[in-house]
């Protein structure tokens, strides 16, 4: 708690500093150096709360922190909701200042709920601590690198950011439309693909404990036997997915924002869902198998790769440019993560019934589903009738071909 405290404050000081910087020379003096400046406020209770989640984690008391998650959520949108409402009609600078607000407030109250559940918790246990050990040593022999390759992707990811607009500009659109048509896809199109990966992301941060768990009593079988598990449960579900976004991503753009323009986007996007997914559980598994700094290595080189491709290929392609490069950096990230895993642990990867055979399945239940149902979705229930009916046929498929056998 004392280390991250320290690091939070130092982190708010600096940001705090270089937020007229920030805002003049990187943001166009779009918005206000006082955004900063309640970010700032924020940044000692966001890293504290990492504390004591990693606290809760390492005891297997993942309900903890899914109730503490859930309370942010809620404080966030309600706070949000709120302040824009009030905000808003005072202009778009207030409309930022309502979203950075909010996230402070269900930051900060985050952490005070979380530290009353540590507190709680702690009652249960009588620990004596050794005065032997240096527990700063050891923290900081783990924390110290894995912060250094942290600062760097930090600062890579947010260089990448910054230049995407810029270099979208030198296709010759003009910033707001670059700005645009950047929040297009990643504001809008983004979210929704990866909306669906709540569910995956439900258990796969309760894998780093527990392969950490195995990989201390070299129980290498157990470990494999997992991994085959969770790539066959993610892969099927991936590719479940990916049909609904191919299939229906124009009902899907309407229902949720009532135009078209996202569609495209959706349908171009949705086939890297299959490496998306997979690329946030196959990094908590090496980090449980003690790979921290190779994924932060892995994701450093894939930013450094994603910044030469934006500099060079968005002002020649436009938006074209944006697209493939966010083909090159997801196929990228996930291929080096999967080879850097089946090195580690060894694990068999079936193609056939983990890939091949459910993208056939979706095929086919498209087309049974179009057979049955005529008419275009065009009303949002019979949008999710035909969805249910899709995905129905889909899981049945693939429990007829046995898809979901393990090698």
């Amino acid at each position: 708690m004392l280390y991250s405290l320290s690091f939070g404050i130092i982190a708010a000081i600096l940001l705090s500093l270089f937020s007229n910087f920030i805002c003049i020379n990187l943001l166009h003096g779009k918005v206000s150096s006082s955004l900063f400046y309640i970010i700032a406020i924020s940044l000692p209770f966001i890293s504290m709360s990492s504390a004591l989640n990693g606290y809760f984690t390492a005891l297997r008391k993942n309900g903890k922190n899914a109730v503490a998650r859930i309370f942010e959520q809620f404080v966030k949108i309600v706070s949000t909701a709120y302040l824009i409402s009030l905000f808003m009609p005072n202009g778009l600078e207030y409309a930022c200042l309502s979203l950075v607000l909010g996230e402070a407030i269900s930051e900060i109250l985050s952490f005070v709920f979380v530290y009353i559940l540590y507190n709680f918790e702690k009652r249960k246990y009588n620990v004596e601590i050794d005065t032997k050990v240096n527990y700063m040593k050891e923290i900081f022999k783990i924390t110290i690198p894995v912060s250094l390759t942290s600062y760097i992707r930090s600062g890579l990811s947010s260089l990448k950011q910054l230049l995407i607009p810029l270099r979208l500009e030198k296709s010759g659109i003009n910033c707001s439309t670059a700005i645009s048509t950047y929040g297009l896809i990643n504001g809008m199109a983004m979210p929704i693909l990866m909306f669906p990966e709540v569910i995956i992301n439900s258990f796969s941060g309760l894998l780093v404990p527990e392969f950490t768990y195995f990989y201390t009593r070299n129980d290498h079988n157990k470990i494999s036997t997992i991994i085959s598990k969770i790539f066959k449960i993610s892969l099927l579900f991936s590719i479940g997915v990916i049909g609904v976004f191919l299939f229906y991503s124009d009902n899907v753009s309407i229902a949720i924002y009532n135009n078209l323009d996202i569609a495209f986007y959706l349908k171009i996007l949705c086939p890297l869902l299959l490496f998306m997914y997979l690329d946030s559980i196959v990094d908590n598994i090496l980090k449980g198998l003690n790979q921290e700094l190779s994924v932060m290595k892995c994701n450093i080189l894939d930013l450094f790769v994603s910044i030469f491709c934006i500099y060079f290929l968005l002002p020649i392609f436009g938006i074209s440019g944006y697209i493939l490069v966010i083909f090159i950096s997801e196929l990228l990230n996930s291929s080096i993560s999967i080879i850097q895993l089946k090195q580690i642990t060894k694990f068999k990867l079936d193609l056939i019934n983990w890939i091949l055979k459910p993208f056939i399945c979706i095929f086919i239940s498209y087309f049974l589903t179009e057979k049955l149902i005529y008419n275009d979705c065009n009303d949002i229930f019979s949008f999710i009738l035909k969805l249910f009916i899709f995905l129905g046929f889909y899981f049945l498929f693939i429990l007829l071909l046995k898809c979901d056998k393990e090698k």
